[in-house]
Order: structure tokens, then C-alpha cells, then sequence
């Protein structure tokens, strides 16, 4: 038993099916490039705090005093 072959209307059909598969997947990775964007924004903001507060700490580290000394009590 054979197959019937393909007609116009069936490749028709496909090639409309394919275009829509497609489209779906075009938007969808511009949805994903989008959100990647956004979260590099969020990186980028993140280092920049990190970098801030690196800075502040070790400005304050310089400026703190020194730590006295361990010395015994004098009663022991």
C-alpha cells in the first residue's frame, strides 16, 4: 500500500505551521535577550555598589585605631 502524495494544500499547511513555530521561537528569545539585558543591568549595578563598599571598608580599616595590646591584668 502507498503513501498518497503530498499536495499543495498539505506543504501549505506545513509551511504555515513552521512560520507560526517560528515566530513563537523569535519571540520568545527576544523575551530572553530582553530579561538577560536586565539582569546585566542588575550585575552591573551590583558591582558597582560592591566596588563602593570595598572602598569604604578598607578607608575605614586604614583609620581605625590600632588594637591595644594584650597585656595580663595586674592581680595576676
Amino acid at each position: 500500500m502507498t503513501e498518497p502524495a503530498d499536495t499543495a494544500e498539505d506543504h501549505s499547511a506545513r509551511i504555515a505551521a513552521l512560520e507560526e513555530h517560528i515566530a513563537h521561537q523569535d519571540r520568545t528569545i527576544e523575551e530572553l535577550s530582553d530579561q538577560i539585558a536586565g539582569q546585566w543591568k542588575v550585575v552591573e549595578q551590583m558591582r558597582a555598589k560592591l566596588d563602593q563598599l570595598a572602598e569604604r571598608f578598607l578607608a575605614l580599616e586604614e583609620n581605625a585605631l590600632e588594637a591595644p595590646p594584650v597585656t595580663r591584668p595586674p592581680h595576676y
